[in-house]
């Protein structure tokens, strides 16, 4: 139920362009990469860990395709991924330069897994991230949305930072901490992470483990967008809420889709009432595929919302989440409010 988000998106674009621009300084502008390669090393102790290196002339970053749908970038072109399960994967890296010209290679990797490679992952997942290590959120993944940015198109009024105040993993989860407190100008603090020109997926069964935040006016959501978004604004790009609460409606859970002509107050979604949303951990999914996005709550779907060519939801996205006060959709404001947390347990993919 997302307002138009014009801001949101040229903040993106933005800071994609000045990423970019800051990039361009360790290639030769105007030049493609040359020289392409890539190695692997397969870890011997048969855990499924392949650490890749791949290097070029002029190239400023480098997109890995781990051939199972799972994706991952990065400025230095060396990467380990831990594959789920035993087999041979093609593997694509793009290099890229920092105006934007690319090459490719391809190589191919087989591994061996033990019998047990779970490792707390959740058996057959593509790809977790299970916020196990205490501190800050992996920066390899994870980045921020800061600032209150006028509201971020919603009227919110939060500001978000980046500061462990508002955002830290700490025994065994990932909390997003939403204060009320006088900030830069703002009367309450959040935390905005997303993994844009990190990780992204397409298709698969993504499955979040999570408490919502109680009081009025909270607004947590876990959602993705189109990872072309710098170039496709929204509602172009595509949007997938995977899963929204508003603490004025408790433990009623929206699922929705954004896409031109269906965007803002028009987009298409639906909803189910749990109980205990704020109380107990519940698994929040959707399974998307090129026929279909199915949304759904500890496994049961809820709402479906058929898939075809002619929409945005046929390329790879990336993953947000946040907590907003109030605003267009949050509502109205306890004047009591003081904190609250959304606890994310885990973030499992199955492809």
């Amino acid at each position: 139920m997302k307002f138009l988000k014009v801001v949101i998106l040229i903040l993106l674009a933005s800071s994609f362009a000045a990423c970019s621009k800051k990039s361009s300084g360790t290639g030769t502008p105007n030049n493609p990469p040359t020289g392409l390669d890539m190695t692997s090393n397969v870890s011997t102790d048969a855990s499924g860990n392949v650490t890749f290196n791949a290097t070029a002339t002029n190239a400023v970053s480098y997109e890995f395709d781990f051939g199972n749908g799972v994706f991952q970038t990065s400025a230095s072109g060396s990467v380990t991924y831990k594959y789920p399960a035993a087999g041979t994967y093609t593997v694509k890296v793009t290099a890229k330069s920092g105006t934007g010209q690319t090459a490719v290679k391809s190589i191919q990797v087989t591994v061996s897994l033990t019998a047990d490679t779970g490792g707390g992952t959740g058996a057959g997942a593509t790809w977790a991230e299970e916020f196990n290590t205490d501190g800050a959120p992996n920066s390899a993944i994870w980045g921020y949305d800061l600032g209150n940015n006028n509201g971020w198109g919603n009227n919110e009024l939060e500001y978000y930072t980046n500061r462990s105040d508002n955002v830290i993993i700490s025994g065994g989860t990932l909390k997003i901490k939403l204060k009320k407190e006088d900030y830069m100008g703002s009367a309450y603090t959040s935390a905005r992470i997303l993994t844009l020109n990190k990780f992204s997926f397409k298709y698969g069964k993504i499955e979040i483990r999570a408490k919502m935040p109680a009081g009025s006016g909270t607004w947590p959501a876990i959602w993705a967008m189109g990872d072309d978004i710098a170039t496709n604004p929204w509602p172009g790009c595509g949007e997938i809420d995977i899963v929204e609460h508003l603490g004025r409606d408790l433990n009623k859970i929206y699922g929705t889709v954004h896409y031109p002509g269906h965007s803002g107050g028009n987009s298409v979604g639906g909803t189910t009432v749990i109980t205990g949303a704020t109380t107990d951990f519940h698994r929040y999914a959707i399974d998307w595929s090129a026929a279909a996005i199915k949304f759904m709550v500890d496994d049961v779907v809820y709402f479906t919302v058929p898939n075809d060519n002619s929409l945005p939801f046929n390329h790879k996205f990336f993953i947000i989440l946040n907590v907003a006060m109030g605003g267009n959709f949050g509502g109205a404001v306890d004047p009591a409010f003081n904190n609250a947390q959304m606890e994310v347990d885990y973030i499992r993919l199955y492809q």
